[in-house]
């Protein structure tokens, strides 16, 4: 069980005369210095993360442009494949503390603190971690993300050992005091020159980010690692437009029946399903369905010979 391999795993309890643990970190750093354990654990892991960006992000970025011809859409496949590893490293750091907390609170002594046993523990018994169940999470989370999409015949497990090295790197950069994570950008954001580097063919006059190529590394508020961005000037505009008129089709077709016999002719005669001022009654009726509704006599009526009048008169008099 659980419990029976973290209780394997831990040193015997200290004797009488106090026998020392057999770790190699110091169970009572100085107060002066961070560990160097901590240090040096922290520079292999973003020299990891720095050879994922620059080796395996390139493997994964060839692969998937034998099917998807846009690169675009390849560098936000790369990227939201990053962001989703973390997060679920992130959370199964999370679901894996709480166990390792509960197994190890009834039998804890020392010097040190609970949650320092938790995190030694875990940075020492990372093997324990579902790597596996964290890569399906994030090809789950792909498939439904709606900024990307993949060809029907491919899938993404294409990605299984970029996104599995990721998660190991993520799961193992929680570990560390401070944690190191990645810093979330999102399109049209104002482009961060402190976080971010842009890619070759971007616009480097233009100040909003068109899409994100690798995140930034961040500890706390501070930089670890930059990232990479596209900036051009005018994209965003074009894409909100589009976006925009896609909307504006389905929400067309979607109207009411009665709405969409209501041609642009009728629209801009003033002709609509609703009351229409009848002179016969000098009221307000409901009358033929495509009725004008107009104003009171002597409230902004156009001349006896105004074709919108006449309309009007056309339209309000007795069947």
């Amino acid at each position: 069980s659980f419990s029976a391999r973290i209780s394997r795993s831990r040193s015997p309890s200290p004797g009488p005369r106090g026998s020392r643990s057999p770790s190699p970190r110091p169970r009572r750093p100085s107060p002066s210095r961070p560990w160097p354990t901590d240090a040096s654990r922290q520079a292999h892991l973003v020299s990891r993360f720095n050879a994922v960006y620059s080796q395996e992000r390139r493997e994964a970025q060839a692969l998937l442009t034998r099917y998807i011809e846009d690169p675009e859409v390849v560098h936000r496949i790369l990227y939201i494949a990053t962001v989703e590893s973390f997060r679920a490293a992130k959370t199964a750091f999370r679901h894996f503390k709480i166990r390792v907390r509960k197994s190890l609170a009834p039998s804890h002594v020392g010097p040190e603190s609970l949650e320092d046993a938790v995190l030694d523990y875990i940075s020492r018994q990372q093997e324990l971690y579902d790597v596996q169940g964290s890569v399906n999470d994030v090809i789950r989370a792909m498939n439904v993300h709606p900024k990307i999409s993949f060809p029907p015949e491919i899938d993404f497990i294409l990605l299984s050992s970029f996104i599995r090295e990721l998660c190991r790197i993520a799961f193992a950069m929680q570990t560390l005091q401070p944690a190191l994570d990645i810093a979330l950008g999102t399109d049209g954001e104002l482009f961060n020159e402190r976080k971010y580097r842009r890619t070759y063919d971007s616009d480097f006059t233009a100040p909003l980010v068109v899409y994100h190529v690798w995140p930034a590394l961040m500890e706390n508020d501070n930089v670890v690692m930059k990232g990479e961005a596209f900036t051009k000037r005018g994209v965003l505009w074009c894409q909100t437009r589009s976006r925009s008129r896609s909307r504006s089709r389905s929400r067309s077709r979607s109207s009411s029946p009665v709405r969409s016999r209501c041609t642009f002719r009728q629209f801009m005669v003033g002709a609509v399903p609703r009351l229409h001022y009848s002179r016969r009654t000098s009221g307000w009726e409901s009358g033929s369905l495509w009725a004008r509704v107009t104003e009171p006599p002597g409230r902004g009526l156009g001349s006896p010979g105004d074709p919108q009048r006449d309309l009007s008169t056309r339209l309000d008099a007795p069947a």
